[in-house]
């Protein structure tokens, strides 16, 4: 990021950063970027999936606060009240709430869809959004003055086996939008800015566990079309920098062109099929 752009950033000292799903990839680059800033970035994984000490080492090179890295489970409640519970103990508030949990069920074919895999889906990566912003009002009196939820692809990509994520999507999609009106006015006024953040092709430790390793080798293809997990981080920082608060309840699409491209891992086995 330029020195010019950097400097009309918001100064995070003394704020407090929660981020669901915080321990990896566009999460933990989003909680690096607000740690430059100063904020006091809470981190919140499942059970078995961070390494604590590593990510606090990123933090410590970076002379940042020290993140607070939480095990909650976003859609179990009992995890959601528990956390809380802690985070009241130790804060006063939450400034920025950023939604980065995204775990779907997988699916196979028409035929085999069913009702219970739906809605774990939404449980895990629509709802949750929606839970922690009134548990930040219940717990602190006042909801987050910025709210960001990760919207991947959003509703209008399919890839093969992820039957719900277009679902799940929409769902959180829309709940952006509707909380975004109905919070206009909250805070005494000053109002909390709800908006979506899609980010398209992402190259993750978690994108490759997902689609394997032959679709990898023809997104390795594409890579001019795969933005980064700091520009997703700047991004993010920026839309909840003042830059951009005239924007609540939008859908802001993260885009290098991917969107050009035919569907690349929907495509990506006719491709490399026709490359032997």
């Amino acid at each position: 990021m330029s020195r010019d752009i950097a400097s009309t950033l918001r100064d995070y000292r003394g704020k407090v950063v929660l981020i669901t799903g915080g321990t990896k990839g566009i999460g933990l680059a989003c909680g690096l970027a607000f740690a430059r800033r100063g904020a006091q970035v809470v981190l919140t994984h499942r059970w078995g999936s961070a390494d604590e000490d590593e990510i606090r080492a990123k933090f410590a090179a970076l002379e940042a606060p020290e993140p607070l890295i939480l095990e909650a489970d976003a859609s179990k409640k009992a995890d959601t009240k528990a956390l809380f519970a802690q985070l009241a103990e130790r804060f006063e508030g939450i400034e920025v709430f950023i939604s980065n949990v995204a775990v779907v069920m997988r699916g196979d074919g028409v035929e085999n869809h069913v009702e219970r895999a739906l809605i774990k889906s939404l449980e895990y990566s629509s709802w949750p959004f929606v839970e922690y912003l009134h548990m930040i009002d219940k717990t602190f009196g006042r909801y987050p003055r910025y709210a960001v939820a990760m919207s991947s692809d959003g509703p209008d990509q399919h890839y093969p086996g992820y039957d719900y994520v277009a679902v799940a999507k929409a769902v959180l999609e829309t709940f952006v939008r509707y909380m975004s009106v109905h919070l206009r006015e909250a805070n005494e006024g000053e109002g909390c800015i709800v908006n979506a953040l899609r980010t398209r092709m992402v190259i993750t430790d978690s994108y490759a566990q997902i689609f394997g390793e032959e679709n990898m080798a023809a997104v390795a293809q594409f890579n001019d079309f795969a933005c980064t997990v700091d520009e997703v981080a700047d991004t993010t920082l920026a839309l909840c920098s003042g830059l951009m608060d005239s924007m609540g309840g939008q859908v802001v699409t993260l885009d290098r062109g991917a969107s050009f491209v035919d569907n690349v891992m929907t495509m990506a086995p006719r491709i490399l099929r026709g490359s032997k």
